[in-house]
C-alpha cells in the first residue's frame, strides 16, 4: 500500500509527505518531480509550450507507475484528482488523504513562486478561489481530508501517521 497526498498546492504536500516518509521509514517521491525527470524540463515549461492536456497525460502515466510500488508516501499534483481514474488506482492501491487550506493562507504560502503555473495571473487569489471551488468535489473524493492551515507540519504528520497506523 502506499500513501497518496492530494490537495491544491501549497497545502503541504511535499514538505508534509517527505516527514510521513522518513517517520515511516517508507520512500517519498513527488509526482511533479519525477514528472521533471522524465520529460527533461519544468512543469511550468510543459504547461507553456504543450499545455494542461498534455501535462494531465504525463501525470498519468506517471501515477500508473508509482502506483505499482509499495511503501512509498507520494505528493501529487493539485489537479490529479480531476481525472476519476486517478482517483481509483489511488484508492486501489494506497489511502488517499487530501490536504486543504484556506484561500488566503495558500495565497500567503504560494506568493514569490514563479513555479506555479496555475498561478501566474494577474489576479492570484481569484484564480485560488475559483479553482479551489472547481476541484471540490474531486478533493471530498479523498479517505481523509486534514486542514492544514492552522496547523504545523508536525501536528499534520501527527494526524497522517495515526491514520495509517494500521498500513504495513
Amino acid at each position: 500500500m502506499n500513501i497518496y497526498l492530494v490537495g491544491f498546492m501549497g497545502t503541504g504536500k511535499t514538505t508534509v509527505g517527505k516527514e510521513v516518509a522518513r517517520k515511516k521509514k517508507w520512500h517519498f517521491i513527488d509526482l511533479d518531480d519525477l514528472i521533471e525527470l522524465q520529460e527533461k524540463r519544468r512543469i511550468s515549461d510543459i504547461f507553456t509550450k504543450d499545455g494542461e492536456p498534455y501535462f494531465r497525460k504525463v501525470e498519468k502515466k506517471a501515477l500508473l507507475k508509482v502506483s505499482k510500488e509499495k511503501n512509498f508516501v507520494v505528493a501529487c499534483g493539485g489537479g490529479i484528482v480531476l481525472d476519476k481514474e486517478n482517483i481509483k488506482v489511488m484508492k486501489e492501491t494506497g489511502i488517499l488523504i487530501c490536504l486543504s487550506a484556506t484561500a488566503d493562507v495558500i495565497l500567503k504560502r504560494t506568493s514569490g513562486s514563479t513555479h506555479r503555473p496555475l498561478l501566474n495571473v494577474a489576479n492570484p487569489k481569484k484564480q485560488i478561489t475559483h479553482l479551489l471551488k472547481m476541484r471540490a468535489p474531486y478533493y471530498v473524493e479523498a479517505d481523509k481530508v486534514i486542514n492544514t492551515s492552522a496547523l504545523s507540519v508536525k501536528e499534520v504528520v501527527s494526524k497522517i501517521f495515526k491514520i495509517t497506523t494500521k498500513i504495513k
